[in-house]
């Protein structure tokens, strides 16, 4: 998987990508069929914003972390993009199963309609 960091108004160091790989290790192994992330590192107002994007399996998903400190930030956006990523996969497995039919039950009296009484 293809990470791709960038920083706005953050310097994007050696240590903020090992940083960055280590959270996203486990999601790559989670989830093969993603190609590539990319993730925008921003500080406006003492807040560190961390902005994630990716498509999978044909859907644009996202997702953001915000706190005081980058670190944080990162680990936070980590995890909601998990929940996404799991949520996503989900709903494709529940497509492949059959919907349950409705079936309405007869009727008592029309049964007993039907029924030949001598």
């Amino acid at each position: 998987m293809k990470i791709n960091v960038s920083g706005h108004h953050v310097d994007v160091t050696a240590s903020v990508r090992e940083h960055v790989e280590e959270k996203f290790s486990k999601i790559a192994s989670h989830f093969p069929s993603l190609i590539a992330l990319d993730i925008i590192i921003s500080k406006e107002h003492n807040q560190h914003q961390v902005e994630i994007s990716t498509i999978y399996e044909g859907a644009r998903i996202s997702a953001t972390g915000e706190n005081d400190v980058m670190y944080p930030a990162i680990s936070a956006a980590a995890k909601k993009l998990d929940a996404a990523l799991k949520h996503r996969k989900g709903q494709l497995k529940a497509n492949l199963h059959e919907k349950p039919v409705s079936t309405t039950p007869e009727i008592a009296h029309e049964i007993i309609q039907e029924m030949e009484l001598n």
